[in-house]
């Protein structure tokens, strides 16, 4: 028997606004040759933004990937007339942005080509403000698509929690850093989007969209896709103690 197809592996919203940053320079035109030299160039780069996915499948965001991706853009955009794809949310929302703001986000898709091309570090930010929202989700980290999240809302999160229960333990399993480390484990949690960031691309984050978990349970959610819910985990967990 044939080996089975690999996954379908969603597009990120930072691959999409490269896309269709190639697009909107040819016109709003779709990329149709899959020997153009953009679309070679194009898929190179997004291979090598996931070097782990590409090693596993040679179809990985491969030229005719490309293609298909750069029709869904164009029968997203309002200029269009005729028959249209299904090519989801998060497209949509970059044709609309490319439409509405077009200079910055010519000005995103070049920064995220540099990213990944870039194998500089991360940054951190800046303040230890106190805060309730933060812009996050912009790709610093090369080669390995990485987005970039503020510390200042973990700080305050943590805070919140400690505010609101006495102490900082995890959503899923209630796991207490300090309560089993000391003053070594305090303030310690790792901090988990509820909506994935690769999902939402750069959004502000408020504290709701955040959840405080330790190191297990934030593994066990992103173990496989798609990624289990804090409230999905937390059943597992409870079903796993009384089987």
């Amino acid at each position: 028997m044939p080996d089975p197809a690999p996954p379908v592996v969603p597009w990120t919203y930072e691959e999409i606004v490269i896309v269709c940053d190639a697009v909107v320079h040819n016109g709003w035109e779709a990329l149709n040759n899959v020997h153009d030299e953009r679309v070679l160039a194009l898929s190179a780069l997004l291979r090598r933004a996931s070097p782990h996915r590409a090693a596993l499948s040679p179809r990985f965001r491969n030229p005719n990937g490309v293609k298909r991706k750069s029709h869904d853009i164009v029968t997203a955009w309002a200029g269009h007339h005729g028959a249209t794809t299904k090519g989801g949310k998060t497209t949509r929302r970059v044709v609309e942005l490319f439409s509405t703001e077009p200079s910055r986000m010519h000005e995103e898709a070049a920064a995220f080509r540099q990213a990944i091309s870039d194998p500089s570090p991360v940054p951190e930010l800046a303040g230890a403000e106190s805060v309730t929202t933060a812009d996050e989700g912009r790709v610093f980290e090369r080669r390995h698509l990485s987005r970039e999240r503020d510390p200042r809302i973990r700080r305050e999160k943590i805070a919140q929690s400690r505010r609101d229960t006495g102490s900082v333990a995890c959503e899923a399993c209630a796991f207490d850093f300090e309560a089993t480390y000391g003053e070594r484990g305090r303030d310690f949690a790792e901090c988990h989007h509820r909506v994935p960031l690769h999902v939402s691309g750069p959004a502000r984050t408020v504290l709701d969209d955040l959840a405080l978990l330790c190191s297990n349970c934030h593994r066990m959610i992103h173990r496989h896709q798609p990624w289990l819910g804090v409230d999905e985990l937390q059943e597992l967990i409870r079903a796993a103690a009384h089987p």
